[in-house]
């Protein structure tokens, strides 16, 4: 088990000494409006908040007022951000199947296709999708693919002159840099609402709640952006976005109770764009994810852990599981083993065991360097297919 792995109740908030996860579905459903339409304008960081030099998206800094910027930014990416409601069926009391909004979460489109990036657990159950637009537009959307390990699909609409966001390159994002969380916030009625803040930490490693009535928790996601943008149910799926309007991240979560009866502020966290793009490109190519499977469980090494079995080692995954038939069992992977790093790359995150075999697909071989007691070994370990249940 990962430390933060924590149950879900059935009101989809997770509970935990640390941090509390609530899914950003909200239950009822919002209309829009028409907005500005989209503009190539690049908007860059005010010299009164950014520093004079090239940022870190490649801009440089103007004299354009912060406010001037956060009104660019929502006119170039609002009209392509949409709401997904989610319909699915009922039985009524006379035994007649009828369908109503389950929930209503946010997407965006990112290419001249129609394609839009959303969640899984905005678009999971539905019967029928229904994508409504700024512009008043409404589709009904056809599902392309969906990913429950990472929280993402993909969805589509046919339509001319449909509004496309430009995504970006979340490697480059830095702490501290402004962003704009753009999404259909509490369903509320009239458009998309636009929100700014900071991004707060990156590569933060947090899990989602399990389905509704589920006993079991959700997925781990990694390489998560921290920001203080306010981010509400509703904003599922939603963009976070630099100041040169791109895409950087995915909304998908917010801190719920820290501690009972304390509600965390100011703690909300999106998917990596560049988490995001590949899992998209493999759901548009064939409809669903191969990821790559080690069978392991694990926690991230620290100081407590590392003295605990008499170890110097500072980083690394702590293995407290192995999967009988899985890989690292074929592999020789023992429980207590530290893998502290794979092909070479050091494990020096919370995240990089995950991240750096998601670069990987299933069938190929990799090597992981184990450290178990004072040994170190080097083990060769085939990748599988990760089990879908």
């Amino acid at each position: 088990m990962h430390p933060l792995s924590i149950r879900a109740t059935a009101v989809r908030v997770v509970g935990t000494a640390i941090l509390a996860f609530l899914l950003l579905v909200a239950p009822a459903c919002g209309t829009t409006r028409t907005a500005t339409g989209p503009s190539t304008t690049t908007v860059t960081v005010p010299a009164a908040i950014g520093p004079t030099t090239a940022t870190p998206s490649g801009s440089t800094t103007t004299d354009t007022s912060f406010a001037d910027a956060v009104m660019r930014v929502s006119q170039l990416v609002k009209p392509a951000v949409v709401e997904i409601t989610n319909e699915q069926s009922q039985i009524s009391a006379f035994g007649q199947a009828f369908t109503v909004p389950a929930g209503v979460g946010s997407g965006v489109i990112y290419d001249t296709q129609g394609h839009i990036l959303t969640n899984n657990h905005v678009v999971a159950g539905a019967q029928q999708l229904l994508v409504s637009l700024p512009d008043g537009r409404s589709f009904t959307a056809t599902l392309v693919g969906a990913d429950p390990q990472t929280d993402l699909a993909v969805v589509q609409i046919h339509g001319d002159n449909l509004p496309v966001a430009t995504l970006g390159d979340s490697s480059r994002l830095q702490i501290g840099q402004w962003v704009v969380a753009i999404g259909n916030a509490l369903a509320l009625p009239g458009g998309p609402t636009v929100t700014a803040g900071v991004v707060s930490a990156l590569d933060r490693t947090v899990q989602e709640p399990g389905s509704s009535g589920s006993q079991t928790a959700g997925p781990f996601l990694f390489d998560m952006i921290q920001t203080d943008a306010p981010i509400n149910s509703g904003n599922s799926g939603g963009p976070l976005v630099n100041l040169d309007g791109q895409v950087v991240g995915i909304a998908t979560l917010v801190a719920g109770q820290s501690t009972a009866g304390v509600q965390s502020q100011g703690i909300g966290f999106a998917i990596a764009i560049g988490t995001a793009k590949p899992i998209a490109a493999q759901l548009v190519a064939s409809g669903h994810v191969d990821h790559p499977y080690l069978g392991v469980a694990y926690t991230a090494l620290n100081p407590a852990i590392a003295a605990q079995l008499g170890v110097s080692a500072k980083n690394g995954a702590v293995v407290l599981q192995v999967a009988a038939g899985s890989p690292a069992a074929h592999a020789g992977v023992q429980v207590h083993d530290i893998i502290t790093a794979i092909d070479g790359t050091p494990l020096d995150t919370e995240s990089a065991l995950a991240a750096t075999l998601n670069r990987h697909k299933p069938g190929d071989t990799v090597t992981l360097a184990i450290l178990r007691g004072s040994q170190i070994l080097t083990l060769k370990a085939t990748l599988g297919q990760t089990p879908t249940t």
